[in-house]
């Protein structure tokens, strides 16, 4: 009984930590697809609190924004059962840097693109850290 007891702990233990290990290996904005299913896409981003959230179509016009905060991190599922066939972007921003997305809906499925389309850092901030350049 105690073995098992502290081999499902050890398991736990390495579980978490790999997950953490593989949250924090992504530098834009640590935005991470959690699931897609049908229509449905769910995201995090993680040790981000405020961030404005934007979906464009692919011709660069404004479908949906929002202002979103969250304590540790910003957890978000959009249906998009509505949207057309096509590409559309999703834009995170925050007061560092704006990063686009790749969302692509088929007639089956919708993909959020893991990697980012574009990452641009706004005037006085260094991609090497979050503190503003003098």
């Amino acid at each position: 009984m105690k073995t098992s007891l502290k081999l499902s702990l050890v398991c736990a233990v390495l579980f978490a930590g790999t997950s953490s290990y593989a949250i924090d290996g992504n530098e834009d904005f640590n935005l991470h697809v959690l699931k897609a299913n049908g229509k449905l896409i769910t995201f995090a981003l993680n040790q981000v609190k405020k961030a404005s959230l934007a979906i464009y179509d692919n011709e660069g016009n404004l479908i949906y924004s929002e202002n979103a905060s969250g304590k540790d991190g910003i957890l978000r599922t959009f249906s998009l059962e509505e949207f057309p066939e096509g590409t559309y972007f999703l834009e995170v921003e925050d007061n560092v840097k704006k990063v686009r997305h790749e969302i692509t809906i088929t007639d089956e499925t919708t993909v959020l693109s893991k990697k980012a389309f574009s990452s641009v850092y706004k005037a006085g901030f260094d991609k090497n850290s979050n503190v503003a350049a003098r």
